[in-house]
């Protein structure tokens, strides 16, 4: 068994470490004997949409954002056709809204975005950072996903369902309570981490979805998660603001 992961824009989308999202994904696969290949495309590559199960977009400022736009637009009609033939996608932050409808900077310039995901996102007055939780039903668990939120974007929901409820912190836009976005095995969010090193439980259903693509249904062996749990459990419990148990 092998998982081809396709790592898009890597020198230009890394704000807080994201990379490590997928250093994560390979270990956590590579443990269980599944093979890795990664290919990293930047500007000005082809993507071939037949060629991966897993795409990962990182998060950048507003320049970083900038100069991936434009070509990750011409990539759009790839990627939309590599998700809709059943490849999972994780998109943080700056990655997650440029996979939207557009983006309208704090400048006044407004970003196209791929439209993969039915949102949109504007700049607001003051950045929405702090520790976040969220509840995301799909888990089949009551364990949180929790992480570190830090954007000046607000994103809407025009249609697409969100990633999560948030439990605490802000989410998209701080009024909804919604956080992130899914299309298909697509996964946008604002939480920066690297998310995948505390929500271990995350990090294996996106890698049995995009496994899940070759395979069909994949069960995998279960991984001594007791320290990442533990550490979970920990961060989740400091930053609620009424003590009590998911």
């Amino acid at each position: 068994m092998k998982l081809r992961l396709c790592h898009l824009y890597p020198e230009l989308l890394n704000l807080y470490g994201d990379r490590g999202n997928v250093l994560i994904l390979c270990r956590r696969a590579e443990w269980r004997g599944i093979a890795v290949e990664v290919t990293r495309i930047s500007l000005g590559d082809k993507l071939d949409p037949k060629a991966y199960d897993l795409f990962f977009l990182g998060g950048g400022p507003d320049q970083e954002q900038g100069v991936a736009s434009a070509d990750l637009l011409a990539k759009g009609p790839w990627l939309k056709e590599a998700v809709e033939a059943g490849a999972a996608l994780l998109a943080i932050c700056g990655g997650y809204q440029l996979l939207g409808e557009y983006y309208r900077t704090s400048t006044g310039e407004t970003l196209p975005g791929v439209g993969l995901f039915a949102a949109y996102t504007e700049a607001g007055n003051k950045r929405l950072k702090g520790n976040i939780a969220i509840q995301v039903e799909e888990l089949g668990t009551d364990r949180p996903v929790i992480g570190f939120e830090n954007h000046g974007g607000r994103t809407f929901l025009q249609g697409a369902r969100p990633l999560g409820r948030v439990i605490y912190g802000d989410g998209n836009n701080g009024t909804d309570q919604t956080e992130g976005a899914r299309y298909r095995n697509a996964i946008g969010t604002y939480l920066h981490g690297p998310l995948l090193s505390k929500n271990p439980h995350l990090a294996d259903y996106l890698l049995r979805l995009a496994l899940q693509r070759r395979y069909g249904e994949v069960e995998l062996p279960p991984l001594d998660d007791s320290l990442e749990l533990a550490v979970n459990e920990a961060v989740y419990r400091r930053f609620l603001p009424t003590k009590g148990k998911w």
